[in-house]
């Protein structure tokens, strides 16, 4: 969401390296608790309690001052909004239907195709045939105990979502550079809510101020929207992007630990395989990217 500036000479990466490998487990923990109350409001009742909370807490610390705004500045904050909407939406109901693991590892493919086209190099192509290579392993395997292919409509679900977090990406690099601090994140996760709202409440309806669920969906909001950020927001201040985007290619292995732990989908050795070709690629490709972003 800002520019990565490089680490200050001679100083310890421990602390931002630490934060975001703290972001990524705290995202997939959050996703994987998430998807547990599926059952009760369903995939876009969850995802509206977790953006709708998040952005009451967001307003609650960050406080933004939004009253001189130039229309770039709230165009750039409302495209971040729908960004956010159309990429949480569509992994929740991606999660609802597949493994997390396999959900989080298909949606990795928008930041990695993303880079690709920005680095402009012949040789991402490979990066993104070795991604596509371990999609295939997981569609073909699956990752649930049964070893089951995957169910197509998820997988296309997920692959909206790959494209909502590219959009993402776009969307977030516009507004680090035009508005200061968290406040461009605050306002633009409130339009993320308003544009799910209407969903959640046709699906789940009174479900959503049921106090259980409220508590549960602000621990949700908390793991998945307001303490990943932080700690990005702090770990991209000093962490070089080759570091910095390694670490976030762990993700999909960090929702393979988080889907066992918490959901008990262990994961097969060949869709295991599938997740670790990924990974790599998005190194591969993250590593060498001429955005910082």
């Amino acid at each position: 969401m800002s520019g990565t500036a490089p680490a200050p000479r001679g100083g310890s990466r421990t602390v931002p390296v630490a934060a975001v490998l703290g972001s990524v487990l705290s995202l997939q923990f959050g996703a994987a608790f998430a998807s547990t109350l599926f059952d009760d409001v369903g995939a876009l009742g969850t995802v509206t309690l977790r953006l709708t909370l998040a952005a009451v807490i967001l307003w609650a610390v960050v406080r933004p001052s939004v009253r001189h705004w130039r229309p770039a500045q709230w165009r750039g904050v409302v495209a971040l909004g729908a960004s956010l909407a159309a990429m949480n939406g569509f992994f929740y109901v991606a999660i609802a239907r597949l493994p997390l693991a396999a959900a989080v590892t298909i949606e990795f493919l928008g930041p990695l195709a993303l880079a690709a086209v920005l680095s402009r190099r012949p040789r991402d192509a490979l990066w993104v045939a070795l991604a596509l290579a371990g999609v295939v392993l997981l569609g073909a395997r699956g990752l649930g105990g049964d070893g089951g292919a995957l169910d197509p409509a998820g997988v296309g679900f997920a692959l909206l979502a790959a494209a909502g977090w590219a959009w993402y990406i776009v969307a977030g690099s516009h507004v680090a550079t035009t508005v200061s601090g968290a406040a461009g994140l605050t306002v633009a996760t409130t339009v993320a809510a308003a544009l799910v709202l209407p969903l959640g409440l046709g699906t789940a309806g009174a479900g959503l101020a049921d106090p259980a669920i409220l508590a549960a969906g602000a621990a949700v909001a908390l793991l998945s929207s307001v303490v990943p950020y932080s700690l990005e927001m702090r770990a991209l201040r000093e962490l070089p992007k080759n570091v910095f985007a390694i670490l976030i290619a762990l993700e999909p292995a960090a929702a393979a630990l988080a889907g066992a732990l918490v959901l008990g989908q262990w994961v097969q050795p060949v869709a295991a395989v599938g997740i670790a070709l990924v990974i790599v690629a998005g190194v591969g490709a993250l590593r060498g990217s001429g955005d910082p972003r």
